[in-house]
């Protein structure tokens, strides 16, 4: 996909991996939708891009991604502003084991809907022009974590749900491709998570574990992971896909045979 004139749609756009997303979108010529519960991140993030890109460009949208109500608002505001959809990137997520309910609706359930709200206005059978949806899951939605198991098992979600419905995108001829990209640990407010309890809940005790885990494998820059996202939206080829990111081995794949690359 040429990516100049296109719009995207980024939920937890205002920090950490979704701004970086959005500001490698803008450069390649997209217009974006900035959703994020965060009503003062979110204007901060506008008017820095603003300053640089002009007002024009950007639509900032304050959302709670788990209230169906707010997600479906925002694809309409999105249609109302711009005209169109092209790119989908649900991002929101939230790291707490304590409130693990919230867990689950943040990382598996608002992707899900985002998903099929982002489905129904880009699928070509619906009159849409066709588009691309990227999944953001984690590496720990590909091994066991043991310090931080909802967590673990919403991304595991995420990755089965996206690899699904992709192959159901294609089978239907949907004109629209879904990918995952899958980062280790990221240089995010995310990570300060681990240092508090209320998130952390009866793993608390295990944070300097997790720690040491990060040392062991490095923290990634959210720009490597935008630049992962803009590999998967330009290359035509990707469908299905699931992208690994990591300090070693930079950005490669998970293989899943014949499947791992599907073409619409």
């Amino acid at each position: 996909m040429y990516l100049n004139g296109k719009v995207a749609f980024v939920t937890g756009a205002a920090q950490g991996i979704g701004r970086a997303m959005v500001e490698e979108l803008l450069h390649k010529g997209a217009a974006l939708v900035l959703v994020d519960l965060n009503l003062i991140a979110g204007e901060q993030c506008k008017a820095s891009l603003d300053e640089e890109f002009g007002s024009h460009r950007t639509l900032f949208i304050q959302c709670d991604v788990t209230d169906e109500k707010q997600l479906k608002a925002a694809f309409q505001k999105t249609i109302e502003h711009f005209g169109k959809l092209d790119i989908l990137v649900n991002n929101a997520g939230v790291n707490n084991e304590k409130d693990w309910e919230k867990t689950i609706e943040v990382n598996l359930i608002s992707v899900i809907r985002g998903t099929y709200l982002g489905l129904e206005l880009m699928n070509i059978k619906n009159g849409g022009r066709g588009g691309v949806i990227i999944n953001v899951a984690s590496l720990a939605g590909l091994t066991p974590a043991a310090y931080q198991p909802v967590y673990c098992a919403s991304k595991h979600g995420v990755i089965g749900f996206t690899r699904s419905i992709a192959a159901l995108a294609s089978i239907g001829n949907y004109g629209v491709r879904i990918n995952t990209v899958c980062p280790a640990f990221v240089d995010t407010p995310l990570l300060e998570s681990i240092e508090k309890e209320e998130n952390m809940g009866q793993f608390y005790k295990y944070k300097d574990n997790i720690k040491d885990m990060m040392k062991s494998f490095g923290v990634l820059n959210p720009s490597l992971i935008a630049k992962g996202l803009i590999d998967l939206i330009e290359d035509d080829s990707f469908n299905g896909a699931v992208m690994k990111i990591t300090t070693s081995r930079g950005i490669h794949f998970e293989e899943y045979g014949a499947h791992q690359k599907t073409k619409i």
